[in-house]
């Protein structure tokens, strides 16, 4: 099984996208997953700027809105527009907490069914502020909808539960068991994301999430997937913590998506830990 290495625009979020994504490329990414209602490009466009440097798209989107009716419609209008940019997959932050299950389910219900309709890989984000935000919440929808693929970024669990998840072991196994793509960020018990996960300060977590990816990366083998895409994740301010009054962040995180890029390529490879 190939893992797909792919890069967030969401430190270059104002760039021009032909500078975005040429340094994608350089700094040796196969992919890039781009917010498309932030680009002023068309689908089109935007896809064929994607592949004529060579690289594949994860089309992200959102869905928003006041009530349940106008996130039903965002997510017909941005999926439409996700699939006309010939994505890997498309991934999205689904829904809202602050609906009933009854609610969320026919939102996710619908997704489910665009994703069978168009034959396109469909995975929602477990997210804060989303109904995923939390590893029980997540199992239930899981649950009541078998067709539900998801996003595995669970640096918001860790944060949310303020907790390594160890208490939690089915919670996890059933999101391992439909994760169909992976933000590698790296959170804590208070906060999801941490300076530079290959300082060794924070090794205890970094392992506790790299174990957890090899579980999906194992259980995608099993099930015969012929690729699995991984996006290191870390953000920019206020996501990457700030220095007081300068303002200057800890790290820069560019180079700490490259750096911790390259160190999972040999982890994987190897099998090693940290």
């Amino acid at each position: 099984m190939q893992i797909v290495f792919t890069k967030s625009k969401w430190e270059m979020w104002d760039d021009p996208l032909p500078d975005f994504l040429g340094r994608a490329k350089k700094d040796g990414f196969d992919a890039v997953e781009i917010y498309l209602p932030a680009q002023p490009e068309a689908p089109s466009a935007l896809a064929r700027q994607v592949a004529d440097h060579g690289l594949g798209l994860i089309a992200q989107i959102k869905t928003e809105g006041p009530c349940v009716e106008a996130h039903l419609e965002s997510l017909e209008d941005r999926f439409t527009q996700a699939a006309a940019t010939d994505p890997l997959l498309i991934n999205s932050h689904t829904g809202s907490d602050v609906f009933s299950f009854e609610d969320n389910c026919r939102i996710f219900e619908r997704a489910c069914q665009l994703a069978r309709q168009s034959g396109i890989l469909f995975t929602q984000e477990t997210h804060r502020s989303r109904p995923t935000g939390s590893g029980p919440a997540t199992r239930a929808y899981l649950e009541a909808l078998p067709d539900l693929r998801l996003n595995a970024d669970f640096s918001h669990w860790f944060c949310v539960h303020e907790s390594d998840l160890s208490d939690q072991p089915e919670n996890l196994e059933a999101a391992i068991e439909r994760a169909h793509h992976i933000h590698a960020r790296v959170g804590f018990e208070e906060g999801p994301q941490v300076p530079d996960p290959l300082a060794p300060e924070w090794q205890f977590w970094t392992e506790r999430h790299l174990a957890l990816w090899r579980r999906i990366i194992d259980a995608r083998r099993k099930s015969g997937t012929a690729w699995l895409t991984l996006t290191p994740e870390f953000g920019p301010p206020p996501y990457m913590p700030i220095e007081p009054y300068s303002q200057r962040p800890l790290a820069d995180a560019w180079e700490t998506n490259v750096r911790f890029a390259q160190w999972l390529k040999t982890q994987l490879e190897t099998g090693q830990g940290k």
